[in-house]
């Protein structure tokens, strides 16, 4: 396993850790992402939530050069909020917040 990869999965069982010790499961959870405005990424960053009845909200930036996107949906575990977050994080141009 690589450096990155070590770092990646040391950052990853850290959240886990927070996300379990910081709220109760299943409940409410907000993710936080920008995307760059004129990239087909947040159509494929909204993919990840399909079926999970999602509730979006979109914030452009003053330039209108980057796009939040606030999702705010049920989960059932802390893990399954890490797993959205690292099929995220293997987008093209996503920040995930």
């Amino acid at each position: 396993m690589s450096q990155s990869n070590t770092k990646s999965e040391e950052f990853y069982s850290r959240f886990l850790e927070q996300l379990i010790n910081s709220q109760e499961w299943p409940g409410i959870y907000l993710f936080k992402f920008v995307v760059k405005s004129e990239s087909s990424h947040l159509i494929n960053l909204k993919d990840l939530f399909e079926g999970l009845n999602p509730d979006f909200s979109e914030k452009q930036s003053s330039k209108k050069t980057f796009t939040s996107l606030s999702v705010k949906l049920k989960m059932n575990s802390a893990d399954s909020v890490v797993k959205i977050y690292k099929k995220a994080s293997a987008l093209e141009g996503i920040i995930a917040l």
